[in-house]
């Protein structure tokens, strides 16, 4: 069993670099205080798009669904390697995992750099690939790999009596967030380190009809300025500031729909999560912080929505971030736990009013 111990970095110390973050920090604290200084967004403003259907080019691929409304496994022995897809066979899968939410597939032996390729190819081309703000200059295979290792420490505290409190989506702080992720894990730890998803979409459909018309063409302000300009100072190295996208600059934040339409599948989500989003924009605070409780609640309480998946060697997840949760499970102490991601970038988040549920 191999174990990690914490280690001390001095923090950043650059004049130049802690001036730019003083004056994000600034700009945070006043929108924090003052919503009216937060940008509002059209959430209304609705881009040509086609959802898309899928071929069957995988259908020679032994699978099944792990629960009814999140989660597909390919089989271990159906023989499927991300390797060896087509260019057709991957734009199948990334339709089956915007359907499904989350796709699971084991002993992969796709590489880094193959890894990053895959992820090049489900992008939108005209953002890329995303580098995370945490990403070291010279890291260890490159700025658009974010490495997920207990040996690196956490991005934000782990409520130690609530395990539930780490589910969110990821980056939606950033105005161009993520479409997809893919995370093989290399190294899981011999027990624990499980990872739960939660389906966006059932979320959605678990709200009656006349809270969803509430919802629908409100917006949130997602930030994570705090948690990562308090993480990068320890760790004694700068965050980064030109992300891939439209993601720019230290102020980590972004305004987007509450309700957001899901280009490859036409389906409304819930689109906000407990790390990153702050407030609901056009609703006063504490009008914000009873909507955002009860959105909270519907995806962490329902076990009927969410699926779990145990982590082998070499197991890659690819899940949809426009319409899922996931948190980690921290139960699995000093053990060793090292994962590699790849991010790509997606559209500008929308709703369509015209778009549906799943089950609509």
């Amino acid at each position: 069993m191999v174990t990690v111990e914490k280690k001390i970095i001095a923090p950043v110390t650059d004049p130049a670099y802690q001036g730019k973050v003083a004056e994000a920090r600034k700009i945070y604290r006043q929108k924090t205080t003052n919503p009216k200084l937060i940008q509002k967004v059209d959430a209304d403003a609705v881009p040509e798009y086609t959802p898309k259907e899928y071929k069957g080019t995988l259908d020679s691929f032994d699978r099944f669904n792990v629960t009814v409304n999140i989660g597909t496994e390919f089989k271990a022995e159906s023989g499927i390697q991300l390797s060896k897809l087509t260019d057709e066979q991957i734009e199948d899968l990334a339709v089956l995992v915007s359907q499904r939410g989350v796709v699971f597939l084991r002993n992969q032996d796709i590489t880094v750099d193959e890894q990053r390729e895959f992820g090049r190819k489900l992008a939108d081309p005209s953002a890329g690939l995303h580098t995370h703000p945490l990403t070291e200059e010279g890291s260890e295979y490159g700025d658009q790999i974010t490495i997920i290792s207990n040996e690196l420490g956490e991005y934000f505290e782990h409520d130690p009596v609530y395990a539930s409190s780490g589910w969110h989506s990821d980056i939606t702080f950033e105005p161009t967030p993520s479409n997809y992720a893919i995370l093989k894990v290399v190294e899981p730890p011999v027990d624990g380190g499980d990872t739960l998803w939660a389906s966006g979409y059932a979320a959605y459909e678990k709200l009656s009809k006349p809270y969803r018309q509430f919802l629908e063409g409100l917006t949130a302000y997602h930030s994570s300025f705090e948690s990562f300009h308090a993480y990068s100072h320890l760790r004694g190295h700068q965050l980064r500031d030109v992300r891939g996208g439209k993601n720019e600059g230290f102020s980590l934040d972004a305004v987007h729909p509450v309700i957001r339409t899901n280009p490859v599948t036409g389906w409304k989500s819930v689109f906000v999560n407990n790390i990153f989003t702050k407030r609901i924009v056009e609703l006063s605070k504490p009008e914000s912080d009873t909507v955002l409780n009860h959105l909270s609640r519907v995806v962490l309480d329902n076990h009927d929505i969410q699926v779990r998946f145990k982590w082998n060697k070499n197991d890659v997840a690819i899940w949809d971030n426009r319409s899922t949760y996931h948190t980690a499970t921290k139960d699995y102490g000093k053990e060793f736990r090292k994962g590699v991601r790849v991010v790509p970038l997606g559209e500008t988040p929308f709703f369509d009013p015209k778009s549906k549920g799943k089950n609509e």
